[in-house]
């Protein structure tokens, strides 16, 4: 594990101890079972926006703390643990660095301070279809008098029923599969031509698919550079994935500490099923593979903070990594309990479909090792 700053270790351990209480996995599954519209409680998310936690990568003179992706990866990776539903990694990793990365000053003045103080609920709309391709877009993005005009559909969009903007990537020359001519807009979810439908998803979190019929789109919206937009995509697309190796990190460590607890506590034959050998072995393995995909996660998180150059080969090995162990530590979950984490009564199934989805968005693991292989000459 990384060494942590004083501040940061303040900071786990306040995530650590908020979380397991105010907002652990009992919440989350009363929060399921609500069948509340955004799919988290606002009083929790409030209390990420009290906190300071919007701000954690924003500057200070935007009104935040300037503290950096390992940071953030440090409260993500508590939430991940409770499976903490809220809109900060769509909003105040992914949203905010989109505005960092791309975003002129003017726009910097007026969005930054709005993700920190939560009046903006930000989420990037990037994929047409079920299949991660940022370059297959086909969503266009046609000019207008007074600016452009947006016509597709987006898919998957991460808290889309609550966001109040969206980045929306939409094509403004070429065809779809080129990685040239697409083109970022800030689009308010609130337009004329904007329609919004949720999406039910396996691990219970906000999901939505967004039409954009016509939506009148001002020029001085346009994120970055005409046409340019794919680079600029691909550094916002890295930062998201480092953050979601950070909480897949905690899902699947959350997974291995119930594994281990009843490994230690339930009994056969007269022993603690932790003593058979097999079992014992596979606790080990399991282990071992917690630590590299950590050491994976982190890697990515610092490469971002240090501005390497080695960034999106390195989140693509954190979210390849880290995707692969969360997918089998979470299966052990299952397995290992047996019966009983077939059941809904039981919280190990919400540890599985998070698992699921945490892999599936932004890219799942063949599409980041085919990615890290390329970056690497093969």
């Amino acid at each position: 594990m990384a060494a942590l700053s004083e501040e940061q270790s303040m900071l786990q351990d306040q995530a650590r101890s908020w979380a397991s209480e105010q907002a652990p996995v009992t919440a989350f599954r009363k929060m399921r079972d609500s069948g509340v519209a955004e799919r988290f409680e606002p009083a929790t998310w409030q209390a990420m926006i009290d906190m300071g936690w919007t701000g954690i990568i924003v500057p200070e003179n935007y009104g935040g703390s300037d503290l950096g992706y390992l940071t953030f990866g440090v409260v993500l990776e508590e939430l991940g643990k409770q499976l903490t539903a809220s809109p900060l990694f769509a909003s105040a990793l992914v949203g905010a660095s989109a505005i960092l990365l791309g975003g002129n000053n003017a726009q910097k003045d007026e969005w930054l301070p709005k993700i920190v103080d939560g009046s903006s609920v930000m989420s990037l709309a990037v994929d047409d279809g079920p299949r991660h391709n940022p370059a297959n877009t086909s969503t266009s993005a046609t000019t207008s008098a007074n600016g452009y005009m947006l016509s597709g559909a987006k898919t998957m969009v991460l808290e889309g029923m609550a966001a109040t903007d969206l980045i929306v990537v939409a094509r403004t020359s070429g065809a779809p599969g080129e990685s040239k001519g697409l083109t970022l807009f800030l689009v308010p979810a609130d337009s004329s031509g904007v329609s919004r439908s949720a999406l039910s998803m396996v691990d219970s979190r906000g999901y939505a698919n967004i039409h954009f019929d016509g939506v009148e789109v001002a020029a001085d919206r346009v994120l970055g550079s005409v046409d340019a937009g794919y680079e600029l995509l691909e550094q916002i697309l890295d930062r998201a994935r480092a953050g979601l190796g950070a909480e897949m990190m905690g899902t699947a460590s959350a997974a291995f500490d119930m594994t281990l607890e009843y490994l230690k506590t339930r009994e056969q034959f007269g022993r603690v099923i932790g003593s058979f050998q097999a079992l014992g072995h596979r606790a080990a393995e399991l282990y071992g593979n917690m630590e590299l995909s950590r050491s994976c996660a982190e890697a990515a998180l610092i490469a971002i903070d240090n501005n390497a150059s080695d960034i999106s080969e390195l989140c693509s090995l954190s979210k390849a990594k880290v995707g692969d162990f969360v997918h089998v530590m979470s299966n052990q979950l299952i397995q290992i309990h047996g019966g009983i984490g077939m059941t809904d009564e039981f919280d190990a199934g919400f540890y599985l479909k998070r698992a699921r989805a945490l892999e599936a968005i932004f890219g799942n693991q063949a599409f980041h090792k085919d990615r890290y292989a390329r970056a690497l000459g093969f």
